[in-house]
């Protein structure tokens, strides 16, 4: 049977503790509206849907971008159920054939983990055991230039940095959290803009 499938999405990232903790801690929302021949059949397809939308975004700053949307468009539903520790819904809606809610969905950190690695995702996930990084997502108005300064704003505040993945006009790298007030002072005083986003560091000009 034919099915007409709408879905509406916004994703976002929620942070808690410490920066650069556990991955436990990973956690986002999808607003989700479907419609399909029944309100059981929408809701199965918007937990999946909601479920894909958001390890991809909580798990993008982390990994290979590339191979992880390999890895979620190809699982079955069932081994990404396998990586959400808890979830809620918000505004539950639903009528004979649609179903509406916002969902929002934790990941367990060791299950996620060990499924990037099952599946060949690079990334870049801390252990529970250190603490002590922090990731810092950049979005670079010129790749070479922006990329050779902050280098140079590193090795200024004597603050290794290290340059994880680039990926279009995105750059994640990781500094140490020691130096992470350094690091930002320096790059907001040559003109960089910067915020706390769920405990990584977010950077533009």
């Amino acid at each position: 049977m034919l099915k007409r499938v709408i879905i509406l999405s916004v994703v976002s990232i929620l942070g808690g503790g410490a920066a650069f903790a556990a991955p436990q801690i990973l956690t986002g929302s999808a607003a989700v509206n479907v419609t399909s021949d029944t309100a059981a059949a929408a809701k199965n397809i918007a937990f999946d849907n909601a479920r894909r939308q958001i390890i991809g975004t909580a798990l993008a700053p982390y990994t290979d971008r590339s191979a992880l949307g390999d890895a979620i468009k190809d699982a079955p539903a069932a081994a990404l159920t396998n990586l959400v520790a808890t979830s809620s819904i918000d505004g539950e809606q639903q009528s004979a054939t649609t179903y509406s809610a916002n969902i929002t969905m934790t990941l367990d950190g060791g299950a996620v983990r060990r499924w990037l690695a099952d599946n060949n995702v690079n990334s870049w996930l801390p252990d529970n055991t250190v603490g002590d990084q922090v990731i810092v997502l950049v979005t670079l108005r010129d790749k070479v230039g922006d990329w050779m300064q902050l280098n140079q704003i590193a090795r200024g505040e004597n603050v290794e940095l290290n340059t994880r993945n680039i990926s279009g006009n995105q750059m994640t790298i990781s500094i140490p959290e020691s130096g992470r007030r350094m690091f930002a002072a320096a790059a907001r005083s040559a003109g960089w803009q910067t915020s706390d986003d769920g405990g990584a560091l977010r950077m533009w000009k």
